[in-house]
């Protein structure tokens, strides 16, 4: 189809925010267009595939909506489900975290998202590029485009946060991921210490390999992805196929997410666990938010700033806990003897305490 020339809601970005606010945009009664900048969605996978548990996501964000409902997906996104997730410590000590969790196929899983934007009514153009956004004109490799509300949904480096001059995630840790063939321990593993200073490395199982990756912070190296990569892959001895990088910022929600009738949510907007760098289920529940606040902007007249408040309300006050873990641990990640350290004082329930998003003190 061609770019059409106006339209009341433009969605920038088909993500699991892009999409979940285009589906519950068009649910909201506006007529909603959705871009997508590669030529299909959800290729390449560019993250580790693992999702928590609906009782997990009810229990890190309580006071999220309806929790069951949006997390309502179908089996074939399954590949398997997990009990234990492993943290290994800079001298490979395990710790055995309870932590009911799947893994999936994020191709499939941003393509059931997207479709399920298009039966509400959303329009979906992939292959558009945003270039930038001046008022209620968002310029696009295919022309130019009037929306009455611009919801950016475009990644960590975002094209409409940078045009509407919000604030940009002040952490953005390079990351990478690929695919390792072969028979894994069905138990997600985190490595953490000088094989990703700042972040951690992973190996999440999946019924045919594992995705496995690594991200790490460049507060604590001037290294590269590919001189921690190569020790790593070293290490696991698979086979592995091409790698996908991405940066994932990881100092929690930037200050302002709406500026007049614009907003931007999932990474755009940092909203991302920072103690793990999970995004999908945040993205997911922002972008039902955004939707149906942008929704409300169109049919009803409600101010967009109903949309930050809503997801502040939901989600805010975890991830402001998170940002204050996450900055106690980056005094430990100072050096590998300090973090051993720490990792050995917390202990099994204050890793779970953090991953969770929950104060670990007391």
């Amino acid at each position: 189809m061609d770019l059409p020339k106006k339209v009341e809601v433009l969605v920038i970005g088909g993500g699991p925010a892009g999409s979940s606010a285009a589906e519950h945009c068009a649910l909201g009664g506006a007529e909603t267009l959705m871009i997508e900048r590669r030529p299909k969605i959800g290729v390449p996978v560019r993250c580790g595939e693992y999702m928590p548990h609906n009782d997990e996501i009810r229990s890190i964000f309580p006071d999220a909506v309806d929790v069951p409902s949006l997390f309502d997906l179908p089996s074939y996104l399954r590949s398997i489900s997990c009990e234990v997730m492993q943290i290994l410590s800079p001298k490979m000590r395990v710790y055995d975290l309870p932590f009911q969790g799947w893994t999936t196929y994020r191709d499939r899983f941003d393509q059931h998202l997207a479709s399920k934007a298009e039966k509400a009514g959303a329009t979906i153009l992939t292959g558009t590029r945003c270039i930038n956004v001046k008022g209620n004109l968002v310029s696009t490799d295919l022309g130019t485009i009037e929306a009455k509300v611009i919801i950016g949904a475009d990644g960590p480096l975002s094209i409409v946060a940078r045009s509407l001059k919000l604030e940009r995630p002040a952490d953005m840790c390079p990351g990478m991921s690929t695919i390792a063939r072969g028979k894994f321990e069905p138990i997600p593993k985190m490595f953490f210490g000088s094989i990703a200073p700042g972040g951690y490395a992973w190996i999440i199982p999946k019924n045919d390999g594992a995705n496995v990756g690594l991200g790490y912070s460049k507060l604590f190296t001037e290294k590269n992805l590919h001189d921690f990569w190569i020790p790593f892959k070293e290490m696991l001895g698979h086979e592995t196929g091409h790698l996908y990088g991405k940066m994932i910022p990881m100092s929690g929600p930037i200050a302002r997410t709406v500026i007049g009738d614009s907003l931007v949510v999932g990474d755009a907007a940092g909203q991302v666990m920072p103690v793990n760098g999970g995004g999908i289920p945040i993205a997911m529940i922002c972008g039902r938010i955004a939707g149906r606040a942008a929704a409300d902007r169109i049919m009803k007249g409600v101010p967009l700033e109903e949309y930050e408040k809503e997801w502040r309300r939901q989600v805010g006050r975890q991830l402001e806990v998170a940002v204050k873990t996450k900055k106690l641990a980056m005094m430990a990640f100072a050096g590998q003897w300090r973090l051993e350290m720490a990792m050995r004082m917390l202990g099994v329930r204050r890793m779970g305490k953090a991953i969770r998003c929950k104060s670990v003190f007391p």
